[in-house]
């Protein structure tokens, strides 16, 4: 749905874009993560036909952006980091508008802005003036605003910049709604722990390089050499020495302070193996824990040598 192809865009002798080649599929909830100024909102701009690359190919829904903007524009959803809205009016009257501008016939947009009010939670302000809402109402107001004209595509620009932890929550909980509904959804931020609950795929960039991108497992996989885990024993200092018998165990320590033994084993192994190897050494499993890392910690990993 969304493709690039090499796309490059430079500023004098600055590369925001040094040549990516980023896939969204139809259907996807693909979270796009990197830090502020690694191209997020470059990227962003060329795909919604605000901005031409300098190099390089993108297609929406095989539209190119060099000789289809209308078209593409017509197909997308665009929720900027920060958008303007007229305070003075009131909710209805914003969608109203904003239904008038895309040309949805008058007869049709009492249910129209009904059901996005509904969605997004908002009937109970309907009435209200933007000016009181709270910034989460607000984002939740120009998350319905993009849905007017029931576009395929939402490329949503850090929608949860700055909301509180309540407010962030509802947005999420809207964007897994949309995706049932069939959206094909490009949600860039910086907040990983967010994106790696909403999101089915994630891409990560840094300095205009996109690093890496697949589904979580896959982005895991990229950057684990093994896998954490966390056991209880009935003899966890005898435990940590015997792992290390084990090929696959890379390492094994125990953590006093935390009352376990972490051990480090190979990403594939049968961790019926480890249980089996302490029973044989009269040692009982009392638990086994896998240590999954977070999506921050493989960021992290990912881009070893490009974070400053």
């Amino acid at each position: 749905m969304i493709r690039t192809v090499n796309l490059k865009k430079s500023y004098g002798n600055f590369e925001a874009l040094q040549g990516i080649d980023l896939e969204v599929h139809e259907g996807d909830l693909f979270g796009f993560i990197g830090p502020n100024g690694a191209g997020k909102t470059t990227t962003i701009r060329i795909l919604t036909t605000l901005l031409e690359p300098s190099a390089g190919e993108a297609y929406v829904g095989e539209l190119s952006v060099w000789e289809h903007k209308q078209e593409i524009r017509g197909l997308i959803g665009y929720m900027p980091d920060s958008f303007g809205v007229y305070r003075d009016m009131t909710v209805t009257e914003y969608l109203h508008f904003f239904a008038a501008a895309y040309g949805i016939p008058h007869k049709e947009r009492a249910s129209l802005v009904g059901g996005l009010l509904d969605l997004t939670d908002l009937t109970y302000k309907e009435n209200a003036l933007i000016e009181t809402l709270s910034r989460g109402m607000q984002q939740r107001l120009g998350l319905a605003r993009t849905l007017v004209h029931d576009p395929k595509v939402l490329i949503l620009d850090e929608p949860a910049s700055g909301l509180d932890p309540r407010a962030r929550v509802e947005i999420r909980e809207i964007l897994r709604e949309l995706k049932r509904m069939g959206k094909t959804i490009l949600l860039s931020s910086h907040i990983l722990s967010e994106l790696a609950e909403v999101c089915n795929r994630v891409g990560i960039l840094e300095r205009g390089e996109l690093v890496a991108q697949g589904s979580i497992d896959e982005i895991m996989a990229m950057a684990r050499n093994d896998t954490e885990v966390w056991l209880r024993t009935t003899d966890d200092a005898r435990a940590a020495v015997v792992l290390r018998e084990l090929s696959i165990v890379h390492s094994a320590e125990l953590d006093e302070e935390k009352g376990h033994v972490v051990a480090h084993i190979d990403t594939d192994a049968d961790l019926g193996a480890v249980s089996e190897h302490l029973h044989g050494r009269e040692i009982r499993l009392r638990y086994l824990e896998r240590q999954d890392p977070t999506l921050e910690e493989v960021f992290m990993k990912l881009t070893k040598g490009l974070v400053q």
